[in-house]
């Protein structure tokens, strides 16, 4: 045995060599890695339990686009199969109920978007359907027979002009990405029946109609809709019920004045699991759904996550019928838990420093589902027994070699009291003593930062930064009165808790008090705005799609519903001093001495341009530096690749620029 001693030390010795050499050739994270970052969604379990098809989206950087295909992967997860690969593009799997077919739509050559059928034996995909008007979405009856089909009312522009001027009578007349809302088509149900390519009209009317599901016997259908009397001046929605045969009428079987939404027939058919706003207001924005119950014959709804005062999402029946999973959104966390129908009783089933997303039940009781965490962009997980099993692997290509950003949340005490929760971006290696600083701040308001992998925070660590994430109040799973505490009072209280965080980490001796950047994106930006105008401490700020002359915006952005029911209209009752009231970065724009750095889409009618060309024309007219960056043919969200890596690159250049940091 005396022999194998200088061996065993000499494999040692080379181990521990090969670990720090491979350790040492991890590199940090730059914009051009953009290009590899994946994105699975939709996953689909086969009848038999065997197999689990999803989308997956990859960028091509020549092309400067991305495509979407439909892979394969075996329930045991030994066995990827990419199933479709054309440059047009494929969506929404779905496996006929006998698990021989399994469907997607596409539009190709040109035409307009349809579904294609591939039998799971192998070959090409045959084209099934040729529906006029816009195919939305679709789903096959539980017998297989037929399809029922999500579409928009067809237009026939054979023979008319190309250009003709938008005659416009909606209250809400402006929409990001589809622009001015003149369209008049609806959306409505069709049963298509695949044995004679017969296409019959389920439902019809002044309305529109959409997120349906068949009911377990297939004899009825359950949807959305919005049957008010001006759509446009709400943002109700109810559930419905229709028979599955062409001439039904539907029955509503809820009546809440807010939103119902996302229906889950259970097992048996005879009730119906949904999410119901919190409030019943015409406009619904700081709010969190609940997970409710009715039967399916409508009557009383059974409130089961109302005492939990956390947005629940992604309902899904058991397979017994007695509970109820969905994913909790509740302080930087997203995690899974189960609800008993009768008593509304929660069992958590798994969470952790990380964010869990869709959710399917399996044919044997057990679950899929997608999860991220601070260092992993999502994958697939079978979760069994509170038990996660990877199934997927897509982002390994992406994370190896490279270092990326350690996440710890941290309590801070704003200057009313307010405690707020946060979460700390470290770089590799880096040490909690004096680090220069960026605090990027989420949009919404309403939603928050979690354990979930940030691809712009984890970009500006890569840099020597520490990056804070602060969920401000205004900002979701913290409950309903955090969530409404900014209500017709923007700038105020978010302000307050980005600057206690900041004094928090400043007294901890975590941050360099005079090396701290500020920026975000849509409510980021705008909070950007009010936080420079109040506090000079920021050395510098890159502003993404915000505003801050409110008053300037009313009819010009989307949230016409918002401004009327938040703050009134602005000729009423001298509302219009709350406008100014929330103008005060651009009416106190010389007080602002960082240099700031604004950006937006030409086309975002979200958040409009003239939010950022009037902040940067302010800013300039002063004399404080500042830039302008107009993505052209863009809309709220920039969405094509180069943009976006152009965006990182800008945030990076701009901070090292004025935080005077020095290159890696």
């Amino acid at each position: 045995m005396k022999f194998l001693r200088p061996l065993l030390f000499i494999f040692l010795i080379v181990f521990v060599q090969f670990k720090t050499y491979s350790q040492s050739e991890k590199r940090n994270l730059i914009p051009g890695d953009i290009y590899k970052l994946k994105s699975t969604n939709d996953a689909q379990i086969s009848p038999d339990g065997k197999w689990l098809a999803y989308t997956l989206t990859t960028i091509d950087s020549v092309k400067d686009k991305r495509n979407t295909d439909i892979w394969m992967s075996s329930w045991d997860g030994e066995d990827k199969i990419q199933l479709t690969n054309s440059p047009d593009g494929e969506s929404n799997p779905r496996w006929s109920p006998d698990g021989k077919f399994l469907s997607f739509t596409t539009s190709r050559n040109g035409g307009t978007n349809q579904i294609y059928l591939l039998n799971r034996l192998g070959g090409e995909a045959i084209k099934l359907t040729d529906v006029k008007g816009d195919l939305n979405d679709y789903s096959w009856s539980p017998d297989g027979k037929k399809l029922l089909l999500t579409i928009k009312d067809y237009e026939d522009t054979t023979g008319k002009k190309s250009a003709k001027p938008y005659v416009i009578d909606r209250y809400r007349f402006k929409q990001d990405v589809s622009g001015y809302q003149y369209d008049k088509r609806k959306t409505h149900l069709y049963l298509f029946d695949i044995a004679t390519k017969k296409t019959n009209t389920l439902t019809k009317g002044n309305y529109n109609e959409g997120n349906s599901q068949w009911s377990p016997d297939g004899t009825s259908i359950v949807f959305v809709s919005n049957h008010t009397e001006d759509s446009d001046k709400n943002s109700n929605t109810d559930i419905f019920t229709i028979d599955a045969k062409t001439g039904a009428v539907e029955k509503q079987i809820t009546s809440w004045k807010g939103s119902d939404n996302s229906p889950q027939w259970s097992p048996d058919g005879k009730s119906i699991a949904y999410l119901r706003s919190t409030s019943d207001a015409n406009y619904i924005m700081y709010d969190q759904p609940i997970l409710c119950v009715v039967p399916a014959t409508g009557g009383e709804s059974l409130l089961l996550s109302k005492t939990l005062d956390r947005p629940v999402s992604n309902p899904r029946w058991n397979k017994d019928g007695k509970t109820i999973t969905a994913l909790v959104t509740d302080d930087c966390e997203r995690y899974i838990s189960t609800f008993d129908v009768k008593n509304g009783m929660m069992k958590k089933v798994i969470g952790g420093n990380r964010s869990f997303g869709s959710l399917e039940v399996h044919p044997d009781g057990s679950w899929i589902t997608s999860m991220s965490d601070s260092q992993l962009p999502s994958e697939f997980y079978a979760l069994k027994d509170g038990n996660l099993r990877r199934l997927t692997s897509i982002q390994d290509d992406f994370v190896s070699g490279i270092s990326l950003a350690t996440v710890e949340k941290f309590s801070s005490t704003s200057k009313d009291g307010a405690n707020v929760s946060n979460l700390l971006f470290l770089p590799t290696g880096a040490k909690k003593e004096k680090l220069p600083v960026i605090f990027y701040i989420h949009g919404g308001p309403v939603g928050q930062d979690d354990f979930g992998f940030d691809l712009t925070r984890q970009m500006l660590a890569a840099k020597g930064y520490a990056v804070v994430a602060v969920n401000y109040r205004g900002s979701n799973g913290r409950g309903i009165d955090f969530c409404k505490a900014i209500y017709a009072d923007w700038g105020n209280k978010e302000v307050l808790d980005i600057q206690g965080a900041a004094d928090y980490l400043v007294s901890k001796g975590i941050i360099d008090g005079n090396k701290m950047g500020i920026g975000g994106w849509s409510y980021g930006g705008i909070l950007t705005d009010y936080t420079i105008a109040k506090d000079t401490r920021f050395k510098a700020a890159v502003s993404g799609a915000g505003s801050a002359l409110q008053l300037s915006l009313y009819g010009v952005d989307q949230y016409i519903l918002k401004l009327d029911n938040e703050f009134g209209q602005p000729w009423k009752d001298k509302n219009y001093e709350k406008y100014l009231k929330l103008s005060y970065p651009f009416l106190n724009a010389d007080k602002i001495k960082t240099p700031t750095l604004f950006m937006t889409g030409e086309k975002d009618f979200n958040v409009p341009a003239i939010g950022s060309e009037q902040m940067y024309q302010a800013l300039r007219s002063i004399g404080t530096p500042t830039e302008l960056i107009i993505y052209p043919g863009q809309f709220h969200g920039i969405s094509l690749p180069s943009f976006q890596k152009d965006r990182l690159e800008r945030y990076v250049e701009w901070f090292d620029k004025y935080l005077k940091l020095k290159s890696f």
